[in-house]
């Protein structure tokens, strides 16, 4: 197992674990015993190989699927989850519509296909964000950057799109 692999291994076994809210400690001592604070603390390291068999061992132990362990196993994973992406509706009626209408026509859409209306921010997906790239004419990236410079979405959402760029 390359150490690049194990790291990122660990680094969703120790998700997994925060998650759960349990300390190293707390593993050993919920799992009474089996699995001990120093081996689990080396596997989340990347400094021990883990077997198929111990993985899947403490997969069932976490009460997850083994996939959720593995590097690049799904999307996102137990790794950080990206930004979500979060329209400011107040700011959006701010902007001209000469520039925003075309997203302002899409959120209201959105708006009346989820009955939400509170009219203060709408979570858009990923998918929403690459359609109106389209009406726009643009890049995700090259939009999302529009859509901050309006004060429509948070800075944050440069990350999720890279995210998404990069995949």
């Amino acid at each position: 197992m390359s150490s690049d692999y194990a790291k990122q291994l660990g680094g969703k076994l120790r998700a997994i674990r925060t998650q759960q809210g349990l300390s190293l400690h707390g593993v050993e001592e919920k799992s009474q015993g089996r699995w001990k604070a120093v081996v689990v603390g080396s596997y989340e390291r990347g400094d021990r190989a883990v077997t198929v068999q111990r993985l899947a061992e403490l997969a069932e132990f976490y009460g997850v699927p083994v996939q959720e362990l593995l590097p690049g196993g799904t999307p996102g994973g137990a790794a950080e989850p990206p930004p979500r992406l979060v329209l400011d509706l107040e700011r959006l009626t701010q902007v001209p519509s000469e520039k925003a209408g075309p997203l302002q026509r899409y959120a209201a859409t959105i708006q009346s296909q989820r009955g939400d209306y509170n009219g203060k921010v709408l979570s858009i997906r990923q998918d929403d964000l690459r359609t109106l790239a389209v009406i726009y004419d643009q890049s995700p990236s090259i939009l999302t950057e529009q859509l901050i410079s309006w004060g429509v979405l948070n800075p944050d959402a440069r990350r999720a799109v890279r995210e998404e760029e990069t995949g």
